[in-house]
Formats: C-alpha cells, structure tokens, sequence
C-alpha cells in the first residue's frame, strides 16, 4: 500500500518538478536546454507528421467516395 500512498500525495505539479530534478542530476543543468530544443524540434516535427497524415487519410477517404 506503500505505492498507492506516494501516487496519492504526489499529483500534477509535483511531478513535473520531480522530472525535472532528476533531469538535472541525471543530466546536468548545461545539457537541460539542448534536451528541451531537441524535444521541441521533434514535438514540431510529430505534429507535422500528424497533419500530413490526417490529409493524405481524408484524401484518401474522398477518392474512396468519389470512385463508388
């Protein structure tokens, strides 16, 4: 019960301040921006892709309708 315990005291914001704790120890705090850079660039890129995709299925979908 011990777990249950720690999920029930630590919510939200905790949270984000213990990843970011360990993120300084783990990776020391000159590394933190890059890290943060490189995620935003792939986050930009992820939702790029997530559009394209979305389009060429609706596409996809309109050729589908347009043909039966």
């Amino acid at each position: 019960m011990l777990g249950a315990g720690i999920a029930n005291f630590i919510q939200g914001p905790e949270i984000i301040i213990i990843i970011v704790i360990l993120g300084v120890l783990i990776f020391g705090a000159k590394k933190i921006p890059e890290l943060a850079k490189t995620f935003g660039k792939a986050k930009g890129e992820f939702e790029k892709g997530k559009i394209e995709g979305e389009k060429e299925l609706k596409d996809f979908k309109d050729k589908e309708v347009k043909s039966d």
